[in-house]
C-alpha cells in the first residue's frame, strides 16, 4: 500500500467580543476574534501505531487524553476496538470523531474511501489540561476537518471546511452557533451570523453532504473586519472553566427564551453589535468602547434577571479594573468563568500595566494573547 504524506494543520482559538447568547439564534450578529493560541492536528498513516495495511484502521491520540484510542470504521461510523478504546472516544475525542465521520461521508458520496488514519491532537488552548475558554472544541474540529480532508486528497475551500465543521458540530451540539468554527477558519476579526442548524442538518440528511456544501445556508454570514484602531485587546483568565452549552441551555430551562425580556435582549444585542461593526469599520475608538460597555450592561441585566451566573466576582473585577482605566470590558462567551476581554488605549502602556496588576490581585491571570490574523492554515 502506498503511504500518504503526513499532513499537519492548525486552527486558532477565539474570543467573543460582542453578541454571545443572541448569536445562538440564526441570523443574529456577533463579533468574534481569532487568537494566537492553536490546536494542531497531525494526520499520517497508522504505521507502527496502528495496523498497517488495514483499510479501516483509525488511531487517535491527544496530549489531553492518556493513551491511544484504536478504532475502525463500521458502517460509516468510528468504533473503538475495545471497551477501553470506546471509553477514550467518548471521554476525549467526540469532536475529532464527528469531524472525521463528516469528512468520511463526503468521501463516500464522491466514491472514495477514507484511508487508514493516525490522528494526533496537540492543544495550546489548555493549561495543564484545563481549558482557557478559547474555543478548543471548535478549533480541534476545524483543524481535524482540514487535516483529514487533505490527507484523503480533498482540496477544500475555507467555506467548505467551515461547513463540514458546522455539520459535525451541529450533530453533537444543536445549539452551538458555530462562531468559534468561523473564527478558527477565517482568522482575524469577523462579524458572524449563524445558519439555521436544523435546516442544514436536514439538508445534509436529505440531499447529502456534497449538496450541503453548495446550497445556500439560511442566516449564515461571515465577513472580515479590520483590527480596531488605537485599541489593545487584553485578555484575562479566571482559571475556572465554564460550560457554554450548560449556560445556554440554562436560559431555556428558566423559560426565558421567547419572553419579552428575551426579545429585548436580542434586539439590544443586535443594535450594539451593528453599532460596534460601524465603529470598527469607521475607526471610531470611543464609539466602540461605548458599545462594549452596553454589551456588558445587557449581559449583567439578564444575569441578574435569570440567575445564570454569567458574572463571577473575578469577571466583575476584570471589567471594573478596565473601566477604571478608561477602557471597556466584558465576559467573553458564555461567562461563568473562562475569559474576559478588555479594550484599552494602545498608547497608554502604564494603564495597561496597572490593569494587569489589578487583575492579578483579583485572581485573574493576564494572558499574552493577540489576534491571529490568519485562520486555519493550508
Amino acid at each position: 500500500m502506498t503511504r500518504r504524506p503526513t499532513v499537519v494543520r492548525r486552527a486558532p482559538g477565539k474570543l467573543f467580543v460582542a453578541g454571545e447568547y443572541a448569536v445562538v439564534e440564526p441570523g443574529n450578529p456577533a463579533i468574534i476574534v481569532a487568537v494566537d493560541r492553536y490546536v494542531t492536528v497531525t494526520v499520517s498513516d497508522p504505521g507502527e501505531s496502528g495496523a498497517p495495511g488495514d483499510p479501516g484502521a483509525v488511531v487517535l491520540s491527544s496530549d489531553l487524553v492518556p493513551g491511544q484510542a484504536r478504532c475502525r470504521w463500521q458502517d460509516g461510523r468510528i468504533d473503538g476496538d475495545s471497551p477501553e478504546d470506546g471509553q477514550r472516544l467518548s471521554d476525549g475525542f467526540t469532536h475529532v470523531v464527528a469531524a472525521i465521520e463528516t469528512v468520511g461521508r463526503l468521501l463516500a458520496e464522491r466514491g472514495l474511501s477514507v484511508p487508514p488514519l493516525d490522528v494526533s491532537v496537540s492543544s495550546g488552548l489548555h493549561d495543564n489540561g484545563t481549558k482557557f475558554g478559547l474555543g478548543s472544541s471548535g478549533a480541534v474540529t476545524v483543524a481535524t476537518v482540514a487535516a483529514v480532508a487533505a490527507h484523503s486528497g480533498l482540496d477544500l475551500s475555507r467555506d467548505a471546511r467551515y461547513r463540514l465543521a458546522m455539520l459535525a458540530t451541529a450533530g453533537i451540539e444543536a445549539k452551538a452557533s458555530g462562531g468559534d468554527l468561523a473564527a478558527s477558519t477565517w482568522g482575524g476579526w469577523i462579524t458572524y451570523r449563524a445558519p439555521d442548524r436544523t435546516a442544514v442538518l436536514d439538508l445534509a440528511r436529505r440531499a447529502g453532504v456534497e449538496e450541503a456544501l453548495r446550497a445556500p445556508w439560511p442566516g449564515l454570514e461571515v465577513r472580515a473586519l479590520p483590527q480596531p484602531a488605537g485599541l489593545s485587546l487584553e485578555v484575562g483568565w479566571t482559571g475556572t472553566p465554564a460550560s457554554t452549552s450548560s449556560l445556554v441551555s440554562g436560559l431555556d430551562r428558566r423559560t426565558w427564551r421567547g419572553s419579552a425580556s428575551h426579545q429585548r435582549f436580542v434586539a439590544t444585542s443586535n443594535e450594539f453589535v451593528r453599532a460596534s461593526v460601524d465603529a470598527i469599520e469607521g475607526g471610531d475608538r470611543d464609539g466602540l468602547l461605548r458599545q462594549i460597555r452596553r454589551a456588558r450592561e445587557e449581559l449583567a441585566r439578564i444575569d441578574e434577571e435569570v440567575g445564570l451566573g454569567i458574572f463571577t466576582p473575578q469577571l466583575t473585577a476584570l471589567c471594573d479594573a478596565a473601566e477604571a482605566a478608561g477602557g471597556a470590558a466584558k465576559p467573553s462567551g458564555a461567562g461563568g468563568g473562562d475569559c474576559g476581554i478588555a479594550l484599552l488605549d494602545a498608547e497608554a502602556a502604564p494603564d495597561i500595566v496597572q490593569v494587569r496588576k489589578r487583575w492579578t490581585t483579583a485572581g485573574v491571570r493576564p494572558l499574552p494573547i493577540r489576534p491571529a490574523m490568519e485562520g486555519n492554515e493550508e
